[in-house]
C-alpha cells in the first residue's frame, strides 16, 4: 500500500518530467547541475556498477555513465522514468520500483547515488538500511539533498523560498507552482527534524561508515558519503 507520502511525491512530480532538467537548473540559479556533478565525484574512479535511487529524468545517471561506470536507474514515478527511457533508449536499465522495497539481493552494487530522496519517505532509518543493503562491502553511498544556510545566507534563502519560488512557479505552471509552495516547508521539515548529527547518525547506523559532509553554494546544497561497512 502506497503512504500518503509517497503518493504526494508521485502527483508533485508527474507533470513536471518535459521541463524538470531546465526549470530545476533554473531556479537553483544553475547550481542543481553543479551539485549533481559534485554528488558523482565523491565516487572513486573505478568503473564500477552503480544503483542511481531516485534517479528522475537520469540527470546523475548521464553523469555516472559519461564517468564510466554501468549504472541502473531507479523511481518510482513512471512520468519521470518515461524521460529517461528517451534519454538512454536501451543503454542502461531503469527500473519502476520504491527506494523503500528495492527489488536487488543483497551486496548487488559496487556503489549507490540518490538524490532528492529522504524528504519524500516515511522512514529515513530504514529507507538508509534498504539503500546500504544493495551495496557491497566497501561502496560508496551518496546522497544529494537541498541544504538550509546558516548565518547571514539565511535570510535571502527565505525570501527566494517563501515568495521567489512560488511566483515563478506561478508563472511557468500549476505543476512548478505547486513545487514552489511545497519546497521551503518541506526543506525546513527536514533538517528540524533530521539536523546534520542525527543525520550522519543514521547513515552509520544504516552500516556506512566514514561518512562526510559538504555544504556546497552557501549551504544551499548538501552531499553527504560514505562507505559501506563490512557487516
Amino acid at each position: 500500500m502506497i503512504s500518503e507520502r509517497r503518493r504526494h511525491a508521485r502527483a508533485l512530480f508527474a507533470p513536471l518530467g518535459p521541463t524538470y532538467d531546465r526549470v530545476g537548473a533554473a531556479l537553483s540559479f544553475g547550481q542543481d547541475p553543479r551539485w549533481r556533478r559534485l554528488l558523482v565525484s565523491r565516487l572513486p574512479h573505478d568503473g564500477g556498477e552503480v544503483l542511481d535511487v531516485a534517479t528522475g529524468t537520469g540527470l546523475v545517471a548521464k553523469a555516472l555513465v559519461e564517468r564510466g561506470f554501468r549504472v541502473t536507474g531507479v523511481d518510482q514515478s513512471p512520468e519521470m522514468l518515461a524521460l529517461a527511457r528517451q534519454r538512454f533508449g536501451d543503454r542502461l536499465e531503469l527500473v519502476e520500483a520504491s527506494a523503500d522495497e528495492l527489488p536487488f539481493a543483497d551486496r548487488s552494487f559496487d556503489h549507490l547515488t540518490f538524490t532528492y530522496l529522504l524528504r519524500y519517505v516515511d522512514d529515513p532509518a530504514a529507507t538508509l538500511r534498504e539503500l546500504a543493503r544493495v551495496v557491497r562491502p566497501g561502496g560508496t553511498v551518496a546522497m544529494l539533498e537541498f541544504g538550509l544556510p546558516r548565518g547571514v545566507w539565511r535570510p535571502p534563502w527565505d525570501l527566494w523560498v517563501g515568495v521567489g519560488l512560488p511566483l515563478a512557479g506561478r508563472l511557468l505552471s500549476p505543476g512548478w507552482h505547486e513545487v514552489g509552495r511545497f519546497l521551503g516547508p518541506s526543506i525546513r521539515r527536514f533538517h528540524a527534524a533530521l539536523p546534520e548529527p542525527q543525520l550522519v547518525a543514521l547513515w552509520r547506523a544504516a552500516g556506512i561508515e566514514y561518512v562526510r559532509v559538504r555544504r556546497p553554494s552557501l549551504g544551499g546544497g548538501l552531499v553527504v558519503w560514505g562507505r559501506r561497512d563490512a557487516r
